[in-house]
């Protein structure tokens, strides 16, 4: 049987859209042979739908663009699987089922509903769907397919140290007798999936003897970029079959022959997170309805970087980068952002924000009466900025782009509507160390786009005389490597110290910071995630709450 591993890129609620994109696939499929082409988890819905399943409309809909579906495949040869949200049977807890239909002869022939639901990081399906309470084997032109939906797959006990749950329905069919393992997928993107993924199918397709295909959606749903990376593992463990990261793709495989279609893609994690990040933005701007995007561009790393993932995802003519010098603005800062836009090709706009500061000012003194200069100041400066970008935004119908990396807003580094304001935070889930990586790896692309002049000048908002970020945080590699152990594996400041070899004041200020600027990163936009745990719907921490490390 030759089997398309078919990789689209679906939006949440376009039913009629991610219907189309099946059937167009499903075409490509059969003219090159496929006996079955395979979609990924809720192909037809988008995932993740969250909360759009309690709505009774959206599973009707659902099961109406289902049997549309079915009778658009009439004609077609190859059979097809694909994902949708069902109907949970009449007396269930929720209403809903994540669900996957094998379509045969313009009829489905079976069906199968997910049974380990997670509610971990940024998944919450316990939520919204009813789990599948049985399994069942699929049998497909003297085929034995065991079907399995994302999760279902990822509890393999030799694998994993602690399994989330007490069964294993990938160890269950291949003990009834699954001759092949086809997994769908919704699985988002850190800088560890990828890796993890080939393990793990590896380690079961070898210990269960028998090929494991996995089908794995691609494009960004609002914070999670999903990259696709599909693949077809023999039964000795080896990828005979791969698919592109970040794009959509078909490949076949062979389940005879045990060869199918390599297609190349990342050979490291920088060059694949910045891709991440462009269709992450690409998605959202266009997935929400916008055509264009501007931001601040200051001279510095961090909208650099911004500004290079913008033109890559929308084009150099849809963005616009906005110079906004203040009272203590260098002058490299403007030079550096009207060399880059240059470089870019985008459009470049200089709005000052001196004048509109001293005004501010002029009606504040009195009521400030007497106190003197402080954050107040620089952050009345941020505001002005936040303010005017939001200004052009509502002119011009332009989605604002936030320039904060992780490292910044871990700690608060940042201003509430401010420097805070706008609709997308890029790379809100990139530490500063890594910022710098991906414009080397901007440069290495495209060459000297970024003038060399932005990697080597000190980190500095700008808000005071001589300001530098080092002022108030300490060096950025060990500020990151704080706070990776903190956010992201748990860890508490007594570990950090010693692990780290630093002085605990230092950790116990950095953690503290994190604790306590909550508050800012539960109004900020949201950010695209590309490590194993960023902040937004994957972290959830209480405000006001005094539990400190």
């Amino acid at each position: 049987m030759r089997i398309a591993l078919c990789q689209i890129n679906n939006t949440v609620g376009d039913l009629a859209g991610n219907a189309a994109l099946i059937i167009r696939f499903a075409r490509d499929a059969e003219a090159r042979g496929a006996d079955l082409a395979v979609f990924p988890e809720l192909a037809l819905t988008g995932y993740p739908p969250r909360d759009l399943v309690e709505k009774p409309s959206f599973v009707q809909r659902s099961m109406e663009a289902l049997d549309q579906l079915v009778a658009d495949t009439r004609g077609i040869r190859c059979g097809i699987i694909a994902g949708f949200v069902g109907r949970a049977p009449a007396g269930s807890a929720r209403p809903a089922t994540n669900s996957a239909a094998l379509i045969e002869d313009a009829r489905i022939v079976f069906t199968q509903t997910k049974m380990l639901l997670p509610t971990y990081d940024v998944f919450d399906e316990w939520r919204n769907f009813q789990a599948a309470d049985k399994q069942d084997l699929a049998c497909f032109r003297n085929s034995t397919l065991g079907l399995t939906i994302c999760e279902d797959a990822w509890n393999d006990k030799q694998f994993w140290e602690r399994p989330l749950y007490k069964n294993d329905p990938v160890e269950a069919l291949v003990a009834r007798g699954a001759g092949i393992v086809i997994s769908i997928n919704g699985s988002p993107y850190d800088m560890t999936k990828r890796a993890v993924r080939r393990q793990m199918f590896s380690s079961m397709a070898q210990r269960h003897g028998l090929p494991h295909v996995y089908v794995n959606m691609v494009g960004g749903n609002d914070q999670l970029v999903f990259d696709g990376s599909s693949f077809a593992v023999d039964p000795a463990g080896r990828i005979v079959a791969s698919a592109r990261s970040f794009e959509e793709d078909l490949v076949l495989f062979d389940t005879e022959t045990l060869c199918g279609d390599q297609h190349e893609s990342h050979a490291d994690e920088t060059s694949a997170v910045y891709d991440a990040l462009v269709l992450g933005t690409r998605d959202y701007i266009r997935k929400c309805g916008f055509k264009r995007v501007l931001l601040g561009l200051s001279g510095g790393i961090d909208s650099t970087l911004v500004a290079c993932v913008a033109v890559d995802a929308v084009g150099k003519e849809n963005v616009v980068g906005v110079a906004m010098p203040g009272p203590f603005s260098s002058d490299h800062s403007v030079r550096d952002a009207r060399d880059l836009a240059a470089n870019l090709g985008i459009r470049f706009e200089i709005v000052p924000i001196t004048g509109a500061y001293a005004k501010v000012l002029e009606g504040l003194d009195p009521i400030f009466d007497g106190a003197g200069r402080d954050v107040t100041e620089e952050n009345i400066q941020a505001r002005l900025r936040g303010l005017t970008l939001m200004a052009l935004s509502n002119k011009w119908g332009s989605l604002v782009l936030t320039t904060g990396n992780k490292s910044e807003i871990a700690v608060g580094y940042c201003t509430l509507y401010g420097d805070m304001c706008g609709g997308l935070a890029v790379i809100s889930d990139v530490p500063k160390t890594m910022v710098y990586e991906l414009c080397r790896e901007v440069n290495r692309r495209g060459g000297p786009i970024i003038p060399e002049s932005v990697f080597t000048k000190p980190p500095s908002a700008e808000l005071r005389p001589d300001q530098k970020d080092s002022d108030s945080l300490p060096e950025y590699d060990v500020l990151d490597r704080i706070l990776k152990a903190y956010v992201e594996d748990l860890k508490t400041s007594a570990q950090i110290a010693e692990e780290q070899h630093l002085p605990i004041a230092l950790v116990r200020d950095i953690v503290n910071k994190v604790d306590r600027n909550e508050y800012k990163r539960q109004q900020a936009a949201p950010g695209l995630k590309v490590t194993t745990k960023a902040f937004g719907m994957g972290r959830r921490f209480p405000i006001a709450q005094r539990f400190y490390e």
